[in-house]
């Protein structure tokens, strides 16, 4: 999957940087000897080094994307991961003001976007929200790159788990998934922000496509449950993409870690 990587080390800003993907993202690009800027609203402890496999310093910079454009937060940046996310309330605006920022910047930074499989055909508000965001980014004619991937493990995880005091597990009816590993995200991610802007790129998807149920059975296995899993039918336009099967690429298989894996630690 090479993209005319630039040879050298970048300097790279990366919005959402504390988050589960923006952490990986993080440590993947430092390890890969780039300098990591990661963007935060509140002052952190200056910066931390890298360790013996030759990563470089990340450094974390103050700033609040909801306030405004500001150029200052992506200058003398080679690209910008945009992790960040309000959980879809203000993306569009968060986003909007940070390609702004790059429209101004001089030179202007390769924006990276990541999104999710599916967005378009499934009437939901968050997946709305991506859509939006990114409509911002190709209307702003900035270099940039959109990669979409599917459902993290760590998200397929914590809808099960968030159900562990209920005496069963609700799944919806008839809907596969195919969960992939946010690390491999994250090398996707760094990959792209080191070779020049592509647009829209292919989806990426874990290695398995599997009914929700199935999920569900094997994360009670991993916990050692007898519960069993209740099915439920989703209505309406909603169900219908999602049991169409909205949610998967299966053309696009990327990586080898499995949600077993994920549950066994093997990730």
């Amino acid at each position: 999957m090479s993209d005319n990587t630039i040879e050298g080390p970048r300097r790279i800003l990366v919005t959402g940087g504390t988050g589960v993907l923006g952490t990986a993202v993080v440590g993947q690009a430092a390890a890969a000897g780039h300098e990591v800027r990661v963007l935060s609203r509140s002052p952190r402890s200056g910066s931390k080094e890298g360790g013996s496999d030759g990563a470089r310093s990340v450094t974390y910079v103050v700033g609040d994307l909801l306030a405004g454009p500001d150029a200052a937060l992506v200058a003398d940046v080679d690209a910008v991961i945009h992790c960040a996310t309000t959980n879809g309330r203000r993306d569009a605006e968060m986003t909007r003001n940070l390609t702004e920022a790059i429209r101004r910047a001089v030179p202007r930074p390769h924006l990276v976007y990541i999104s999710i499989v599916g967005i378009d055909d499934i009437p939901f508000g968050y997946y709305r929200a991506k859509v939006a965001a990114e409509r911002v980014i190709a209307d702003s004619r900035v270099p940039s790159t959109i990669l979409r991937a599917t459902q993290f493990h760590d998200l397929i995880e914590r809808l099960f788990s968030v159900q562990d005091r209920l005496p069963f597990v609700l799944v919806p009816r008839r809907v596969n998934d195919q969960p992939i590993d946010v690390p491999t995200v994250a090398a996707r991610l760094v990959e792209l922000a080191t070779g020049s802007a592509r647009g829209r790129v292919d989806d990426i998807g874990g290695p398995e496509v599997r009914r929700f149920a199935e999920l569900a059975d094997e994360y009670l296995r991993a916990r050692g449950s007898r519960r069993r899993v209740l099915a439920f039918p989703i209505p309406g336009r909603l169900g219908r993409a999602l049991r169409a099967g909205r949610l998967t690429t299966p053309d696009h298989r990327v990586g080898t870690v499995t949600f077993v894996d994920h549950l066994a630690g093997r990730g």
